[in-house]
């Protein structure tokens, strides 16, 4: 039921009458907390007691309440302000029934001016997943029930814990920080990962305060630095109050009691001529039961949400979002997500997960590209596809070729250029398990990570080689970051030599990538693949070398060179008609190995050595 508004004349008020109420009003919550002048005008969600019958009335400057929508049981009240003309100021909110009264102080604070936030990540960047529970102890006091001993429980890793350790990521290369969500899961005894919340406008007790959030993505900014924050609009955890008093009667799709479970088959939501019955489970099903799903095509749950993603954009200065379950959710809520954030950060970037290893899937939900009737708006897909032809290739055996092929339907995507490569996230096997403990298989695959089109992702701790079989076993503690840890792996003379021996050749080769306009954000021509070598150009040019002669030095193309065999790898490729043409000096770069190259009448010679990789600086 809606009611529509009668105002006051003086201190615009509004109200709506439903008749008495024995208890007086007595609001507990407001989502948001506070809100921003400049931001669109808000919707406020109020839980208490005695709303039913109350009247609401909003006293401030230039600023009303237009709106109001009351649960059936009272306990939950919608208010919607217009403060399209409001300044920053402290606002009076009152609630009134016949058995008496509550008042609220309600803050729109100024929005940031801090001319580092907000600029969004693109393929120069090199981002860096950390799952704060597990990266390091900051030192504050631990919340009770810390156990380490617990697989599937809260270890004691906190924001201060990042914070303090920021040297360490700017050492590696990394540009963005990626953490896991930091909502409250503080019901949820074993949502130490964050995917369960409780609270969606909380940071949870154990990884710190929302001031330990903001400070920060402060000193990352400071760094030169940016942070990427992981909201799951998709669904809560089961211990959020709203499942046992929701605010709505379709707040969710079903109840804890009686729900559809959820299917995988993004095909079915790919396919044009799928009814929609096909796919429903896909978008309405419970990720798991104690992941209660949201019904985002309910207007008031999609403005909750797309609000709540405003206010921590702005509250903590964030430079970009990381998109939980992106295909479990209606893709209307996305265009409209993306529209609205949008329109007030232009600069703002987005990345969702589609666990997926087929590109005609993973490419369906980015933005940029229309499909039954709707844009997402999504600013790239995690490059699911590569993360998997990677593991088959370097880990299980399977020829180049794969990978070769995989990157061959680029066309799929309206910015291939954008797409998020990886080795390893918190959901996977860690790569260096899957390669049998290989080293030299890790530093491949942080070379093509490196080199490969879009902006490579690091899962923490890959860059030493820590190990890891199946979730939880993959959520080890880095090593270092808590007391009484056998070593520190944060520091040179802390880490294992092989721990140095894999950090030392990934931040080498993201240096190396620093370096170069082209390893970042140059096109990718593919030369050559075959059972054992790939082949590729990255250059920001068209064209040859003789038709960029006067090209300033930072233009340069730069070729690599993979061989996954245990034997020495001897190469022919043809240089006409391709980046290469007209190229006469080829200088290997650092700290890749030093293949022999020979250019001879329109012929690049190339003997690689035993699974190793070559860049060269081509002129």
């Amino acid at each position: 039921m809606r009611f529509w508004p009668s105002f006051f004349l003086a201190g615009c008020l509004y109200a709506a009458s439903i008749g008495a109420h024995a208890q007086a009003p007595q609001i507990d919550k407001i989502d948001p907390p506070d809100w921003f002048a400049g931001l669109p005008s808000p919707m406020l969600l109020l839980h208490g007691e005695g709303f039913k019958g109350a009247q609401f009335a909003l006293l401030g400057n230039s600023i009303s309440l237009t709106r109001t929508e009351v649960s059936a049981n009272g306990h939950w009240a919608f208010l919607w302000i217009d403060s399209k003309q409001a300044g920053p100021q402290t606002v009076t909110l009152t609630a009134t029934n016949a058995s008496g009264s509550t008042q609220r102080k309600y803050v729109f604070a100024a929005r940031t001016n801090d001319p580092n936030a907000h600029r969004g990540f693109n393929s120069s960047d090199v981002l860096y997943l950390i799952m704060t529970d597990r990266f390091a102890h900051g030192g504050a006091d631990d919340p009770p029930g810390d156990d380490r001993a617990a697989p599937r429980g809260w270890h004691g890793g906190d924001l201060d814990g990042i914070t303090q350790h920021i040297d360490y990521l700017k050492q590696l290369g990394v540009t963005a920080v990626w953490t896991t969500p930091v909502d409250s899961n503080g019901a949820m005894p074993e949502s130490y990962h964050g995917y369960a919340a409780t609270d969606l406008y909380a940071v949870d007790k154990h990884f710190g305060t929302l001031a330990d959030y903001q400070h920060l993505s402060s000193e990352l900014h400071a760094y030169g630095m940016k942070l990427v924050i992981d909201l799951v609009p998709n669904h809560v955890g089961v211990e959020h109050p709203w499942v046992s008093d929701p605010p709505a009667p379709d707040w969710f799709h079903g109840s804890l009691t009686h729900h559809p479970a959820v299917e995988n088959d993004f095909y079915k939501l790919v396919d044009p001529h799928a009814p929609p019955e096909a796919w429903r489970n896909i978008v309405d099903g419970w990720f798991t039961d104690d992941m209660p799903d949201l019904n985002q095509r309910n207007p008031l749950v999609s403005e909750y949400l797309i609000q709540n993603a405003l206010w921590w954009v702005e509250t903590a200065n964030l430079d970009g979002i990381r998109l939980d379950t992106f295909p479990y959710v209606d893709r209307s809520f996305w265009h409209d997500f993306d529209a609205t954030l949008h329109s007030v950060y232009p600069n703002l970037t987005t990345v969702g997960e589609i666990f997926n290893r087929d590109p005609e899937v993973t490419s369906y939900f980015a933005g940029g590209a229309t499909h039954k009737g709707i844009d997402t708006g999504l600013y790239t897909p995690f490059d699911f596809p590569v993360y998997f032809a990677l593991r088959d290739v370097l880990a299980a055996g399977k020829p180049m070729t794969e990978l070769a092929d995989v990157l061959g339907k680029d066309s799929l995507y309206p910015h291939p250029e954008r797409l998020v490569p990886f080795i390893g996230n918190h959901d996977t096997t860690r790569f260096i398990t899957d390669a049998g403990g290989s080293a030299a298989k890790v530093k491949l695959a942080f070379g093509l990570l490196a080199t490969l089109r879009g902006m490579p992702q690091i899962y923490s701790g890959d860059e030493i080689g820590l190990t890891g079989g199946p979730d939880p076993d993959n959520r080890h503690d880095f090593p270092g970051g808590f007391e009484g840890d056998s070593h520190n792996a944060f520091t040179p003379d802390g880490r294992t030599p092989q721990e140095q021996e894999v950090f030392s050749w990934t931040s080498a080769i993201l240096r190396l990538r620093a370096a170069h306009r082209a390893l970042e954000s140059g096109t990718e021509q593919n030369l050559f693949a075959d059972n054992d070598a790939f082949v590729f150009v990255r250059t920001l040019e068209e064209g040859g070398c003789s038709a960029g002669a006067n090209s300033p030095a930072s233009n340069v193309r730069m070729l690599i060179v993979v061989n996954d065999s245990e034997t020495s790898k001897s190469l022919a490729i043809p240089m006409d008609g391709t980046a290469l043409a007209g190229c006469a000096k080829f200088a290997p770069q650092a700290p890749s190995a030093s293949a022999a190259v020979t250019a001879n009448r329109g012929t690049l010679h190339i003997d690689e050595p035993a699974q190793s990789i070559s860049i060269f600086e081509v002129r």
